[in-house]
């Protein structure tokens, strides 16, 4: 935990990595032309059509920006500022992190086939954590396999296991559906996505300016700003 009288360091200026493309409205999707807007998607995907499918459009489209800033991430960091250990967090490295949110877009995806997302028997595949080029690989097969999900599951009924109590006994299981499960590993990333942005800060690494950043903070942002 970081002390209240040890200020955060200023995050570098930008130089080498494209920020993230304004958003004009709180309901609009990346465009095409954005710097994370998903590879695979062609301009008519952003127009968000009136085919009941719209919302997982929009997800799907989400999920893939996201992992993509994980790939400008893996760019940006050499491999030992990737596994560096930062006592601050307590002694985490940034390459544990991102593991760690690609082993839940895993799990979901991994669902489809089992009928059930189990978040705790995650791979854990070191090699992620350790080994960037590696790293960069796995984040696009994951980009690969979601610009391939059939948009008719998004709304399927799924069984979603995980532990969530410290008291003994079988993980609670619960019911959810696929889409709900991609949206919460989209959340569950940027929230992890801002902790290695400190991490990096640190590091005095330079990343996007709004790495890390909830969506929903930059549309308030630029609505604030008009």
């Amino acid at each position: 935990m970081v002390s209240a009288a040890e200020p955060t360091p200023t995050a570098p200026a930008m130089t080498n990595l494209s920020p993230l493309s304004p958003v004009s409205r709180a309901d609009e999707a990346p465009g095409p032309d954005s710097a994370w807007a998903p590879a695979g998607l062609a301009s008519m995907d952003f127009q968000l059509p009136a085919d009941g499918h719209a919302g997982a459009r929009r997800t799907l489209a989400a999920a893939a920006a996201i992992l993509e800033q994980g790939e400008d991430l893996l760019a940006a960091l050499t491999a030992e500022a990737y596994t560096h250990c930062v006592p601050l967090a307590f002694n985490a490295c940034i390459g544990g992190h991102y593991r760690h949110c690609l082993d839940h877009f895993t799990s979901v995806l991994r669902g489809l086939d089992a009928d059930e997302v189990d978040y705790d028997h995650r791979e854990r595949d070191v090699r992620i954590e350790s080994e960037p080029e590696f790293a960069r690989k796995a984040t696009q097969r994951l980009r690969r396999q979601l610009e391939q999900f059939a948009l008719g599951m998004f709304d399927t009924p799924v069984r979603v296991r995980c532990e969530v109590s410290y008291a003994r006994g079988d993980s609670p299981v619960a019911g959810s559906t696929f889409g709900r499960e991609i949206v919460y590993a989209i959340a569950h990333a940027i929230h992890h996505y801002a902790l290695i942005s400190i991490m990096a800060r640190w590091m005095e690494v330079k990343l996007p300016p709004h790495f890390g950043v909830a969506p929903s903070t930059v549309a308030h942002e630029k609505a604030g700003a008009r």
